[in-house]
């Protein structure tokens, strides 16, 4: 019966730090791994966990015993990620050692999530948990603060919200609006946290990306992004200051909501037809030709407008005196029929419009193709 020493580092402190690539499998490659993750990083409790796996490999095969000793590595992401990771490494390693029966060394409680996936697979006959032996001093409040500081999961999951909170609270207390400032930490505390529950983070690492080879190459998407956005807060700081400006009857709370909606209709058509803009010319200059999306999304983003305006717009007006004193009229207006029946067209000119080139695209594609098929039959003959 052959005995499967197995080491599990789940958050891939090797292939991190010490460039090694998982899983690690036989005695001189573990000893090979543990000499350059100790030069990366001597202090890792990883470090520990395969040199322990390494003296059981050896005391096994004192007593006669047929062994192997294994490493096996996730991913820093911990969680689903790292243990599908973790799961297809095992049964690689299964797979060429022909184990039967596995002895698991792990360096903490982190590592044994893994457990149940490993006894799915193979039977375990024992587990054996590394724990350090650190002298007095070692073991000082100072000295753990920075080692965790150090650590980059910890960085990501604690230091990050905690300097986000730091950052405003220092942004709102320099403009001398501290009262505000507990209420902008929740928002950001908030926004990061959804950011975090979705796993949003490489989305927007790649926007950031996206916007720095954008200032780069100089796209014009950026630009127009960033103005859209300068237009768009400077349209909701003049229609908030026009409410506090307007006296509303006291009778209908969210009456300056409805004025404030209908105010702000245009600065958002503007900004959106200015992102539109941008990203229509830069996929233009990129892939010589117009994309479908240019064609509709003005139409559809003045419709909204046009449909919103009116609507709000009708709504205000009938709700002005009180909602005892509401008058069907606005809606029968001249003005509420013309923007409704113009919105409804555009609309409509807009799909017209869409399919209209997209069937173009696909007539052109398809001729495209049928000449590359006709050019490749001709050079078989």
């Amino acid at each position: 019966m052959k005995t499967l020493v197995l080491n599990v580092d789940r958050d891939d402190d090797f292939g991190r730090k010490a460039k090694v690539i998982s899983p690690i499998i036989g005695f001189e490659k573990n000893l090979a791994a543990a000499n350059k993750l100790g030069q990366a990083d001597p202090e890792d409790s990883d470090l520990n966990a395969i040199f322990s796996a390494i003296s059981t490999y050896n005391q096994l095969k004192k007593e006669g015993k047929d062994v192997e000793i294994t490493t096996i590595c996730g991913n820093i992401n911990v969680g689903i990620k790292s243990d599908e990771i973790l799961a297809k490494q095992l049964e690689e390693v299964i797979l060429k050692t022909k184990a039967d029966q596995v002895i698991l060394i792990s360096d903490g409680a982190e590592d044994e999530y893994i457990l149940p996936i490993i006894q799915t697979r193979i039977k375990v006959t024992s587990i054996s948990r590394v724990t350090v032996k650190q002298s007095k001093e070692l073991e000082d409040t100072y000295y753990r603060i920075i080692k965790l500081l150090d650590d980059e999961k910890v960085q990501k999951q604690f230091i990050l919200p905690i300097s986000l909170v730091l950052i405003v609270w220092a942004l709102f207390v320099l403009l001398d609006m501290a009262s505000s400032g507990f209420g902008a930490i929740l928002l950001t505390l908030g926004g990061y946290m959804l950011i975090r529950a979705f796993r949003w983070e490489k989305m927007i690492a790649n926007l950031w990306q996206e916007i720095k080879s954008g200032f780069l190459t100089g796209k014009l998407s950026i630009y127009t992004s960033i103005l859209a956005i300068v237009i768009l807060i400077a349209n909701i700081i003049l229609t908030y200051n026009q409410v506090n400006l307007t006296d509303f009857s006291p009778n209908v709370e969210f009456l300056p909501i409805l004025y404030f909606v209908q105010n702000i209709i245009w600065g958002i058509v503007a900004a959106g037809l200015l992102f539109v803009f941008g990203r229509a010319v830069d996929i233009f200059v990129r892939d010589k030709k117009t994309p479908l999306f240019a064609y509709i999304a003005p139409f559809s983003l003045i419709a909204f407008g046009f449909l919103i305006y009116a609507v709000f717009g009708a709504l205000y007006s009938s709700l002005i005196n009180g909602p005892e004193n509401f008058t069907w009229s606005p809606f029968q207006s001249l003005s509420f029929i013309f923007y409704i029946i113009s919105g409804a067209l555009l609309i409509f000119l807009g799909l017209v419009i869409h399919h209209f080139m997209k069937d173009i695209r696909l007539s052109k594609e398809k001729e495209i193709e049928i000449e590359e098929n006709t050019r490749k039959i001709a050079e078989k003959n």
